[in-house]
């Protein structure tokens, strides 16, 4: 009788190793732990004091439960020329960049994703080291530019600007979004008689709309908290967005006001929250909808 062993079988490296912690036991803390919490301690203190000093009257800068919670805060903030006028001027000016370099991010990232030419990779690069290059480094001939053809205080120029800055980091993001869309259904909706730009409509955007929310998302947070462009381009007081002045509103009294200061700070960045909020929902659906497609 010849008994006959099993090959041994090889294991899978794309299998799930043994867990580290077993089913029902807790993991102990370690050094790591103790370093992340410090580490959000810090991110939480600023926050921590932005909330409680905008209810609280007699606020300065230290952490500390308001005595007698209030409004008032609030309401010396909530009038057109400290919040109404900054804040939709803000809503113009990065709504208006945001829209302008989603579009160009788009148009420009298709040819870059779908076609193969030998100025591409230069283009990337291109591309890549000016997501790096920060913005402080160019504004001084950026505004000499400015006052020699007469732009300076042009709110349009000023969202072009803004726009161009952001578009770089734009076309990066979107490219590796439109990646991911099979070309097979392009080809289909080809064959089918559809043009380029229908399909890049009708089929590539629906296809990568968390991509879309996505630069949506980062280019308006990136324009809605930038300080130096509008600063530096925008001279008329009541073309000034909110960011600028957050900085005014500290500096045109003798002694700032830190509770109405952390009130409009909460107001300023509303907006932002929750845009991201609105679209965080659709980020999750659409990347399985995704996910399902390649599958």
């Amino acid at each position: 009788m010849t008994v006959t062993s099993a090959p041994p079988v090889a294991a899978d490296p794309a299998a799930p190793g043994p867990p580290l912690v077993a089913p029902g036991r807790r993991r102990r803390p370690g050094p790591a732990d103790v370093v992340l919490l410090v580490i959000a301690a810090f991110f939480a203190i600023p926050l921590a004091w932005v909330v409680l000093a905008s209810f609280d009257g007699e606020a300065s800068l230290a952490v500390a439960w308001p005595s007698a919670p209030t409004l008032d805060n609030y309401a010396a903030v909530l009038n057109t020329d400290t919040t109404f006028r900054p804040m939709w001027n803000s809503v113009v000016l990065c709504g208006g960049a945001t829209l302008v370099t989603v579009v160009c991010a788009v148009l420009a990232a298709y040819p870059l994703s779908r076609y193969r030419s030998r100025a591409s990779r230069p283009f990337l690069l291109t591309i890549v080291f000016a997501t790096g290059l920060p913005i402080t480094a160019i504004m001084i001939p950026v505004y000499a530019l400015f006052v020699q053809v007469n732009l300076v205080d042009s709110m349009p120029a000023a969202i072009l600007f803004l726009a161009t800055s952001a578009l770089p980091h734009a076309i990066f993001l979107t490219k590796g979004f439109m990646d991911a869309v099979p070309v097979e259904i392009e080809e289909a909706a080809w064959t089918d008689g559809a043009t380029t730009m229908r399909t890049l409509w009708s089929v590539v955007l629906p296809l990568m709309r968390p991509g879309v929310a996505v630069v949506t998302i980062f280019t308006l947070v990136q324009t809605w908290g930038n300080f130096f462009v509008p600063f530096m381009l925008l001279l008329t007081p009541d073309k000034l967005p909110a960011a600028v002045s957050l900085f005014t509103f500290s500096s045109q009294y003798g002694q700032v006001a830190y509770g109405q200061l952390a009130a409009f700070s909460i107001l300023y960045s509303a907006p932002v929250v929750v845009l991201y909020l609105l679209l965080g929902r659709r980020l999750g659906s659409g990347f399985t909808a995704t996910g399902g497609l390649k599958a």
